[in-house]
């Protein structure tokens, strides 16, 4: 017949998922405590759980040796002989029962309290393995309850929690249901629910769409690349490894039933599906769908710049609703992207011949100033020149009038 408490012990076990054997190591680590705090002694304590009688039976260790030392942990080798015969020797241990019945009230709410956290903690420790290599995988959960903003919700027999910054802003939810999540990480030390689920997280986009889409679910289109606002837009990078399947056809599917399946799963989030290329303008032109480009040229090629220019009735569809449009193209490609429309372009280049107009009109006029400059100075050069025999004959006339009085 099995024991009342083993049954309990086993029905407790699967309910939360942990293996029986843990809660009975719980169970006598709960009475070895209770003990200790009633007895008060140095001894060395052991418990076991006895499976037939359903009870936790309490021994006092003691080592066999030669010359005691310690009463509490040590037994000598006559004693022990004379207890147990000539069986007994020098390193073995004996056991010496002790009573747990008078353990009383406070030290049965010790070993309670024991009892449950570790139990607790073995529920946790089981959630953390079996859920931390799911990460990234999506699963169905039903929404339980809020809290604080944060959405509880059960997934198996546990629960999750979808914090505030992981829900769609364009989603409400209610209790009761049923919603796809991805599996955003699994906390050990967390109070609370252990594991986190996301709405927003661009994984959940491309889980959906392995999903939906069988050729990248057999490897034939490759998502190279998913970005996301939740709630308003998200754009994804596909390549077919073959050259007869058209990768962006095959996600959006016949008359864009695929596509539509994930648009309502994400409550109307617009999905763009663009063709991914190694050429990075080629992507960023695609990046930039649905407006079209019509000059793509690299800025920088180390700090990964471009200019796009356009037409100047895509200039608002390019930027999208508050820079929305490129702000994701560019976390696609991995670019920055610096749109400017053709009448913008246009200006920028005139200002710029311009400048260069003005600069060469500049350097004219001081080349001409110059060269004015150098002519004064070298006519004042001559004139200084000239001068010189007046002076010289000046000078000498005192000289004549003085001979021609003599």
């Amino acid at each position: 017949m099995v024991n009342p408490l083993l049954q309990t012990i086993e029905a407790l076990a699967k309910e939360k998922g942990i293996e029986a054997d843990q809660i009975i190591a719980a169970i006598e680590d709960a009475v070895l405590t209770a003990s200790r705090k009633y007895y008060k002694t140095n001894e060395n304590l052991k418990t076991r759980f006895n499976t037939e009688t359903g009870q936790v039976d309490l021994f006092a260790i003691k080592h066999i040796v030669t010359e005691v030392t310690n009463d509490a942990t040590e037994i000598s080798l006559t004693d022990a002989q004379n207890l147990y015969g000539d069986e007994a020797e020098v390193d073995m241990e004996i056991e010496f029962p002790k009573r747990t019945d008078v353990l009383g009230r406070i030290a049965a709410q010790t070993a309670k309290q024991v009892i449950f956290q570790k139990v607790r903690e073995a529920e946790r420790e089981h959630i953390y393995a079996e859920y931390n290599d799911r990460v990234g995988e999506v699963i169905n959960s039903m929404v339980k309850r809020f809290e604080s903003g944060d959405l509880i919700v059960e997934i198996g027999r546990i629960e999750a929690v979808l914090p505030r910054k992981e829900q769609s802003r364009a989603e409400s939810y209610t209790p009761g249901e049923r919603i796809r999540t991805v599996i955003k990480g699994v906390n050990r030390g967390a109070k609370g629910p252990q594991v986190v689920l996301s709405r927003t997280d661009p994984a959940l986009l491309i889980k959906l769409f392995e999903q939906e889409v069988p050729e990248i679910y057999d490897g034939t289109v490759v998502i190279r690349g998913a970005v996301r606002e939740a709630g308003d837009r998200a754009k994804v990078a596909v390549y077919s490894r073959e050259r007869d399947v058209d990768p962006v056809g095959a996600c959006v599917g016949m008359k864009g039933t695929r596509v539509q399946a994930i648009i309502r799963e994400l409550r109307g989030e617009k999905i763009d599906i663009v063709e991914w290329s190694d050429d990075p303008i080629q992507f960023v032109m695609n990046a930039l769908s649905p407006a079209k480009v019509q000059h793509v040229s690299i800025v920088d090629d180390e700090d990964r710049v471009m200019e796009v220019v356009v037409e100047d009735s895509q200039l608002s569809l390019a930027i999208g609703k508050k820079g929305q449009n490129v702000r994701l193209a560019a976390k696609l490609t991995g670019w920055r992207i610096d749109i400017k429309s053709e009448e913008e372009k246009r200006k920028e280049v005139e200002a710029q011949f311009g400048a260069l107009e003005t600069g060469d009109a500049a350097a004219g006029e001081a080349s001409t100033e110059e060269a004015s400059i150098d002519a004064s100075a070298d006519a004042s050069t001559d004139a200084a020149a000239g001068e010189e025999p007046e002076a010289g004959t000046t000078d000498d006339a005192p000289q004549d009038a003085g001979d021609e009085q003599q």
